[in-house]
C-alpha cells in the first residue's frame, strides 16, 4: 500500500522486513538504514540505536541485515519483530542517512514494509527529497494495544550525527589536544597549607569523582576502493573480539557475450554453490586453509583462530557465507587471505555481483564490492589481511584468477600468493 506523508495504518505484530531502497549509479550517494527505539521521545541509552556499526538490539526486536545490490537496485534491510519490542518502548523510528551527498541525488528512494511470513507488502512510502542528508522515513508506534506505522518524511541537513543526537545518542567525536587550564583555574596541590584563620573540625570529605561519560557511538565506516584499497583495523577500533567476514551475492539479470548462457543458469539459482575460504599463516610458521571442502571449518578459540560458520547457497546477508576471525589472537596471525571459489553450478563469476563486509565486534565495518568478472574465473581473492608491526591491515584484492587446465582453484590461489602448501583432492 502506497502511503502519503503523515498517513498511518495498522500493521501485523509479526516480524516485518523494512527495506530502504534506491537505484545506484555514477555519483549516487550511498544510503544507510537505521532504527531507534524510543521512550518518551528519546533512547534510553545508546544501545537503542541500531545501525551498521551496532547491528542488533539486545532484545532481539530489531536487527540490521545489511545491503544487497540487484542489478542497480540497492536495498538496505532492517528486521523488526514487534512482538519482541519491550513494553516500555513506545516507538520504533526508521531512519536513513546519505553518505557522500544529499538525498536529492538519490534516485528511486523508498521505504517498504514487508510481512516476513509471506513477503506481502504492508506499506510503502516514497519521500520527496532535496538537500537532506538524513531522514526519519517512518515509525512504528503503539495505539490502543495495536501497532501502527506512520509515514513521516522529516528531513535533516546535519546527517546521521544530527539525527542521532536529536534522539539522545552520544556520538563519538574526533579527539583534540587538551588545552592547559588557565593559572587561576588550577586546583590547589594536595599538600597546600591550610590558611591560619581556618578552623578544621574534621578532615575534608574526599571529592566525589565525576561520573564516567556515557560510551559514545561511532558512526564511521570504511568502503575500500581501487583508489583507497587498504585500512588499519586498529585505527578503526577493531583490535579485539570477533570479526565476522560476510560474503553475499546476487545474480545479475542482464547478460551478454560469452557469459550469457552461464548468467541464465545462475539467475535461475541452478545449484550455484560459492565457498568462502581463508588461507592462513600464523606467527609460528604454520599454514593451512579454512573451507567447507574436506570439512576444514577451523576453530575460533584454538589455532587457527578462524572459523567457517557454515556452507550457504543463497547469498543472503543475514545468513550467507561467514567466516569469523578471533581478533583477541591477532598477534598470532602473520597473514590471512580471504577468497571465494565456485564449487558447483557455474563455470565463472560472470554476471555475479558480490559484496564483502568485515565487521569487527568493536570497530567500524569495512566493506567493498567486487568488480565485474570478464574472464572465465572460478576463484577470486577477496582480501589480504597482514600483521604489520602488530596491527592487522586489510587490503582489498578483488582479483579474479583463471586456473590452468587440471589445476584446482585452491592450488591456483596458493600459487598466486606464494603460500607453498601441498594439496590433495577433497569433497564436502
Amino acid at each position: 500500500m502506497s502511503m502519503a506523508k503523515g498517513t498511518n495504518l495498522q500493521v501485523p505484530t509479526t516480524a516485518l522486513r523494512v527495506e530502504l531502497s534506491r537505484r545506484s549509479g555514477p555519483g549516487v550517494p550511498d544510503a544507510d538504514a537505521s532504527a531507534l527505539l524510543l521512550v518518551d521521545g528519546k533512547v534510553r541509552d545508546d544501545t537503542d540505536f541500531v545501525f551498521y556499526n551496532q547491528p542488533a538490539h539486545s532484545s532481539g526486536a530489531v536487527r540490521h541485515e545489511g545491503k544487497r545490490d540487484a542489478g542497480g537496485h540497492v536495498t538496505d534491510t532492517l528486521l523488526v519483530d514487534l512482538a519482541r519490542v519491550e513494553g516500555e518502548v513506545q516507538r520504533v523510528v526508521i531512519a536513513a542517512s546519505a553518505d557522500g551527498g544529499t538525498f536529492g541525488q538519490v534516485p528511486g528512494l523508498a521505504i517498504r514494509v514487508l510481512d516476513v511470513r509471506d513477503g506481502a507488502e504492508v506499506a510503502r512510502f516514497d519521500p520527496a527529497a532535496t538537500v537532506e542528508t538524513a531522514f526519519v522515513l517512518g515509525e512504528f508506534y503503539r495505539r490502543q494495544g495495536a501497532w501502527k506505522f506512520r509515514a513521516v518524511g522529516q528531513g535533516y541537513d546535519s546527517g546521521l550525527e544530527g539525527l542521532a543526537t536529536d534522539y539522545g545518542i552520544t556520538v563519538d567525536e574526533p579527539q583534540h589536544a587538551a588545552q592547559p587550564p588557565a593559572p587561576a583555574a588550577r586546583a590547589a596541590r594536595p599538600d597546600a597549607p591550610v590558611p591560619a584563620a581556618a578552623t578544621v573540625l574534621a578532615p575534608p570529605a574526599p571529592p566525589v569523582p565525576p561520573s564516567a561519560p556515557p560510551a559514545a557511538v561511532s558512526l564511521s565506516k570504511v568502503t575500500l576502493t581501487k583508489q583507497a584499497p587498504s585500512v588499519s583495523l586498529a585505527k578503526q577500533g577493531g583490535t579485539s573480539g570477533a570479526m565476522r567476514v560476510n560474503l553475499n551475492w546476487k545474480m545479475r539479470k542482464q547478460f551478454s557475450g560469452w557469459g550469457s548462457k552461464l548468467g541464465r543458469s545462475m539467475a535461475l539459482h541452478a545449484d550455484l554453490d560459492l565457498d568462502l575460504c581463508a588461507l592462513y599463516e600464523l606467527s609460528d610458521g604454520s599454514k593451512g586453509v579454512v573451507q567447507a571442502l574436506g570439512n576444514a571449518f577451523g576453530s575460533l578459540h584454538r589455532p587457527p583462530y578462524i572459523h567457517l560458520d557454515g556452507d550457504d547457497r543463497t547469498g543472503a546477508v543475514d545468513t550467507g557465507e561467514n567466516l569469523t576471525v578471533n581478533l583477541d589472537q591477532s598477534q598470532k596471525f602473520r597473514r590471512i587471505l580471504i577468497f571465494v571459489t565456485i564449487y558447483e553450478g557455474a563455470r565463472s563469476f560472470a554476471d555475479l555481483h558480490a559484496t564483502v563486509t568485515l565487521q569487527p565486534q568493536h570497530g567500524a565495518p569495512v566493506e567493498f564490492s567486487l568488480d565485474e568478472c570478464t574472464v572465465p574465473s572460478t576463484v577470486c581473492a577477496l582480501a589480504l589481511i597482514t600483521n604489520t608491526a602488530g596491527d592487522l591491515v586489510v587490503q582489498r584484492e578483488a582479483r579474479y584468477l583463471v586456473p590452468d587446465r587440471g589445476v584446482s582453484p585452491q592450488r591456483t590461489i596458493d600459487r598466486a600468493y606464494g603460500w607453498g602448501m601441498n594439496w590433495t583432492p577433497g569433497r564436502k
